[in-house]
């Protein structure tokens, strides 16, 4: 196994650090999301297509989540020259992708697609020394939350470095297990800045090769799994960021009204008497590589405080898609998806590459509307 026992040590050491790390680590650092006011945005993508010889299709994510505490979808409205509906995944329809699927005629020389969504969202923090009552995951909600998919795995080497992280940490209750983990996940993994878009979120082959390095879909993922593994529920939420971080990390935040590459997937933890907790490994990484010209060391005030405060805690300047993964589009005549968090599109019969803006052409924007 390529996760060696000097890693593990390295985090059972860095845990017992973190536990006593104030929750800012500086007082001119003031990184401190406290639920409060709910934010309205207008996020709208227009969607243009090459003409091509045969049916044009594209699937085109929409909020689909609601949470009474943090987020809200609100509706969507869309304009196209195709005939368009709105459809979801079928497979577990409470946590499924929700999208807008549109087909253009033979012949449409400019295929197009405008979508207006609406979203409320506000800042999550939940106190993990003040347990109270949360309602319980139902057998299928615990099910779906614990169970592999294609590039989550949950056994083989995904278990024995899961088994191997709690066991070092001698976790024992699953806030114990899940805040282990996540420390592991933090000292261990690194973002690559060479890999496309948000990653693909293979676990396994990140674990088999001992080199831990991602993005978003990535590392989250890691972490999704390792909990999971650990039989604790654990899930990937993806979205886009649409706002700046009003705490002054550049990093964190969409840098202007323009989010076409503002893609980010988070995670969470299901803890008795919490409920779920927001969790992000990924962007302390991001906090490392990116706040930065020349980076950030672990120690650096701004990455300590990110560090201590995305276990439990995350800022109100995201849309949440979905939770879904390995997903069908209906009507393609491609693979399915590990998930679903840009715009996709057929044209011939041939799937478009939705990091290519010169082949498939979209533009994502924000804006900020009055607050509800």
């Amino acid at each position: 196994m390529s996760i060696g026992r000097r890693a593990l040590l390295k985090s059972s050491a860095a845990l017992c650090a973190a536990a006593v790390l104030p929750r800012t680590a500086d007082a001119q650092i003031r990184f401190d999301p406290q639920p409060g006011r709910w934010r309205n945005f207008q996020v709208v993508t227009r969607v243009e297509l090459p003409a091509a010889e045969g049916v044009s299709k594209a699937w085109i994510p929409v909020p689909a989540v609601n949470e009474p505490d943090w987020f809200r979808s609100l509706g969507n409205e869309w304009t196209s020259n195709g005939h368009a509906s709105l459809v979801r995944d079928p497979k577990y329809p409470k946590y499924a992708a929700e999208m807008l699927h549109v087909e253009w005629a033979t012949g449409e020389k400019r295929p197009f697609l405008k979508v207006n969504s609406r979203i409320a969202t506000r800042d999550r923090s939940i106190d993990l020394e003040k347990p109270g009552s949360s309602a319980e995951l139902s057998e299928e909600e615990h099910r779906v939350n614990t169970q592999a998919s294609e590039l989550i795995p949950v056994g083989g080497i995904v278990k024995q470095a899961s088994d191997n992280i709690v066991a070092h940490a001698n976790a024992k209750t699953d806030l114990e297990k899940a805040r282990a983990i996540y420390e592991w996940v933090v000292e261990n993994t690194f973002r690559d800045a060479n890999v496309p878009g948000c990653g693909i979120g293979d676990i396994a082959a990140m674990l088999n090769s001992g080199r831990l390095g991602g993005k978003c879909a990535d590392i989250n993922a890691l972490y999704v799994g390792l909990v999971r593994a650990a039989g604790v529920p654990a899930r990937d939420i993806y979205g886009i960021r649409v706002a700046p971080s009003k705490f002054g990390y550049k990093s964190l935040g969409a840098a202007s009204d323009v989010i076409s590459k503002a893609q980010h997937c988070r995670s969470e933890v299901y803890l008795a008497g919490f409920g779920w907790v927001p969790v992000d490994a990924a962007d302390v990484r991001k906090v490392m590589l990116e706040e930065t010209p020349e980076g950030l060391a672990m120690n650096d005030p701004k990455v300590v405080a990110a560090r201590k405060v995305l276990f439990g805690s995350w800022e109100a300047n995201w849309l949440a898609y979905n939770f879904a993964h390995d997903i069908e589009l209906p009507g393609s005549n491609g693979p399915r998806l590990p998930f679903l968090m840009y715009p996709q599109a057929e044209t011939a019969n041939a799937r478009l590459d939705c990091l290519d803006f010169a082949s498939l052409k979209y533009t994502i924007t924000a804006r900020e509307l009055t607050s509800a």
